[in-house]
């Protein structure tokens, strides 16, 4: 049994707790994965390459409406692949050796193994290398463990093989059929990935929307932009899965009774679950919810005294720069318990990455409806700024909640080219008090560029 002043359970988002700051205490981290955690390697950065990729590669399917006759040649999917995850490695293999082995990080011992509380603050760490199993014991911990992908059960899935986004990105080819049981961000990401590098995609989605957590508007709208370019199957439930020498066989009822679909691979994209099992938390005398989330305060502390939690396993958002943000406070409550500061969760944005990106801040206007919260509704099309004529983009569009009273901004939600990049200055704006007056006319804009999508969205706002 070997006693520490903090544990850290994962390298995501919570290896960047231990910096110099901790220099004077003793401290281990336990990952069980890839050093780096969801992000780095299985997640966010890899996946974001490879749609910058799928980006271009789908440039000819739209270009010739510009009078650019453009074709696909090829892909090389092995050349693809490994360009993304031989940047992508290192990073992952620098990181676990600067913790290893770097002379400035002499009081931190990192271990590759299962952590599982088996007292408070006792975590039992099983070696993946060897099966040796060590007690730690400590005075603080972080959770920072993560989530991974759910597999939900269907008949045949185990036995006919199948991937998850931490595994399809590494095929060794491409597929001629792909077949997506999923209509959220992951599915929609991938499937956009895989078609444009000419692979046929089939989406296979229990409800009668894809990215169905989006504001309604946004979603009808993708909804019908996806079903221009690969198949989706909606209300269908997936009950069986088998492999024939044609491929693999998916059984589906829907509306109309019962439905066949064959693919070459299956990619299994229904969200994520909390590593809080894993860990074995209760036996630690944290409280988890009936999803797994471990349960924590504002300032991300659990039930349990001396444990933090960050990130996938305690937030709802699994998003990066969530866990980012509760890191920072993490760190600092442990480096001035007597001065804690509390995490802000106010405006969470969000964005998928698809064909087109969609992005989001705030209310949705169905949650506005439900929570009875007025508001106006300002919108604005791509099509009608100057940009998005150099673009003929015909399709994306802003959409603004405000308070009619006080112009202060509800939400924002935007379907289009970079609507990531696009939203940003409605997150400032919200996170900081700004009214929609105050910012549509109180700064420039430059012209033409398309945060004037954003600019004439809220001067369509009617307010009071």
């Amino acid at each position: 049994m070997t006693h520490y002043d903090l544990v850290v359970v994962g390298t995501g988002s919570g290896n960047t707790i231990v910096t110099k700051q901790f220099a004077d205490r003793k401290v281990a981290i336990v990952e069980r994965g890839t050093f780096g955690g969801t992000c780095l390697n299985v997640g966010c950065i890899p996946t974001k390459m490879f749609v910058h990729t799928a980006d271009l590669a789908a440039v000819p399917s739209h270009s010739s409406r510009l009078g650019v006759d453009t074709q696909l040649v090829g892909v090389r999917w092995q050349d693809i692949r490994d360009r993304i995850f031989g940047r992508i490695d290192p990073i992952s293999a620098s990181g676990s050796e600067y913790r290893l082995n770097h002379p400035n990080n002499v009081n931190v011992t990192l271990y590759h193994g299962t952590g599982r509380f088996t007292g408070e603050r006792e975590l039992t760490v099983t070696a993946v290398e060897d099966g040796q199993t060590e007690v730690l014991t400590a005075d603080q911990f972080v959770l920072a463990a993560g989530s991974r992908p759910i597999v939900p059960f269907i008949p045949g899935l185990e036995e006919t093989g199948f991937h998850t986004s931490e595994t399809i990105m590494r095929m060794e080819r491409l597929p001629g059929r792909l077949g997506i049981i999923g209509g959220g961000f992951v599915a929609a990401e991938l499937a956009h990935v895989f078609s444009s590098l000419g692979v046929e995609v089939t989406m296979i989605a229990r409800s009668d929307l894809l990215l169905r957590q989006e504001d309604r508007e946004i979603a009808k709208r993708y909804t019908e932009l996806a079903q221009e370019r690969y198949t989706v199957k909606f209300l269908h439930e997936t009950v069986g899965v088998q492999r024939r020498d044609d491929g693999i066989v998916l059984e589906m009822l829907c509306p109309d009774g019962a439905d066949e679909l064959v693919v070459d691979e299956l990619l299994v994209a229904v969200g994520r679950t909390p590593n809080s099992d894993v860990l074995n938390v209760e036996a630690a005398g944290v409280e988890v919810e009936s999803d797994g989330r471990v349960v924590v305060d504002e300032f991300q502390q659990t039930a349990a005294e001396g444990i933090y939690a960050l990130g996938d396993i305690c937030s709802p958002y699994q998003l990066k720069h969530v866990a980012n943000h509760e890191a920072r406070v993490v760190q600092h409550n442990l480096l001035h318990p007597d001065d804690r500061i509390k995490s802000d969760h106010r405006y969470v944005p969000h964005a998928v990455f698809g064909a087109p990106q969609v992005a989001s801040v705030g209310l949705t206007e169905e949650e506005a409806i439900e929570q009875n919260i007025p508001y106006v509704v300002g919108r604005q099309a791509y099509a009608d700024i100057a940009y998005g004529w150099a673009m003929e983009d015909t399709t994306g569009f802003a959409k603004i909640l405000a308070d009619p009273t006080t112009g202060l901004l509800l939400g924002c939600h935007v379907i289009g080219p970079q609507a990531a990049t696009v939203i940003q200055p409605v997150i400032q704006a919200m996170s900081f008090g700004l009214d929609a007056h105050t910012m549509a006319r109180g700064q420039y804009w430059i012209h033409p560029a398309m945060p004037e999508l954003i600019e004439n969205a809220l001067l369509n706002l009617k307010l009071g």
